[in-house]
């Protein structure tokens, strides 16, 4: 009898360690299930190589849910790098290469019934949102336009919330953008390509100078370098492996119209 009863205790000892095991291994199953990899951008660039970069949707979730929509609807195949910094940064996603357009309402969804030029919210520091990534060497961060805050908040807020396809990808540490543009990701392989890119030969943009007007040299009678590559440096296609997640529509604001703005403000002065 006392054999008995020792069996059946052992028996449900066993049973009860089984049982956890098995509850234990359904955990561990179900958060590796519910634990998937950031969303990975690859970037193959014509001539050069191709980059990897990780995204960080924890951080700046509709940035990168805007690059994600941007990228895999085809939006940045065959545009260029069209700034190139020394031991600063690349920048590229110009629709018309200049740097001085936004991407449509068209270019992230279908049937648009009023197709038009949209911008995101900065996700940054200054404009009220707790981005602590850091503008560190190898970090993807979103462009954008700076108004400065001489003429007050609207404008100032103007520019926070001016970024739209536009992308840098840093090649120093750049501690003074910290807080003021949305970082967003960072290179995990190919970083030797994008030290390529920021080393290439530069010229002036027409814009840049006035007729008949020589680029500025030193005081060796060397050019002073401007950013634009003389040569394209030409994005061939970036998409953005999700692993099975749908990131959906970025937020949209409209950008804002500095013109207007200061149409408007001249205005109400001369009013008085």
């Amino acid at each position: 009898m006392k054999k008995t009863i020792i069996t059946v205790i052992l028996s449900i000892a066993i049973i009860a360690t089984l049982v956890g095991i098995g509850f234990v291994t359904y955990g561990i199953v179900k958060k590796a299930t519910l634990n998937v990899p950031n969303p990975v951008a690859t970037m193959v660039i014509k001539d050069y190589g191709t980059v990897k970069i990780e995204l960080y949707p924890n951080i700046a979730p509709n940035t990168v849910t805007n690059f994600i929509r941007l990228a895999n609807r085809g939006f940045y195949n065959n545009l260029t790098f069209h700034r190139t910094i020394p031991d600063f940064m690349i920048q590229g996603g110009s629709k018309d290469g200049t740097g001085s357009d936004s991407p449509m309402l068209s270019d992230i969804m279908d049937d648009v019934e009023e197709d038009k030029e949209y911008n995101i919210k900065g996700e940054f520091i200054i404009n009220d949102f707790n981005n602590t990534l850091l503008h560190e060497k190898g970090v993807i961060s979103m462009a954008r336009t700076d108004y400065g805050t001489s003429l007050g908040s609207t404008v100032a807020e103007g520019g926070y919330n001016s970024a739209g396809s536009q992308f840098f990808i840093t090649t120093a540490d750049n501690d003074f953008l910290n807080g003021y543009y949305a970082a967003f990701g960072k290179v995990i392989e190919g970083y030797d390509v994008i030290e390529k890119i920021s080393n290439v030969e530069v010229i002036y943009r027409e814009s840049e100078l006035k007729e008949d007007e020589k680029a500025p040299t030193d005081e060796n009678d060397e050019t002073i370098p401007s950013d634009k590559p003389k040569k394209d440096v030409v994005i061939e296609s970036i998409t953005v492996d999700t692993f099975g997640i749908d990131y959906g529509i970025p937020e949209t604001v409209e950008p804002f119209d500095i013109q207007e703005f200061y149409n408007q403000y001249l205005s109400s002065s001369l009013s008085y």
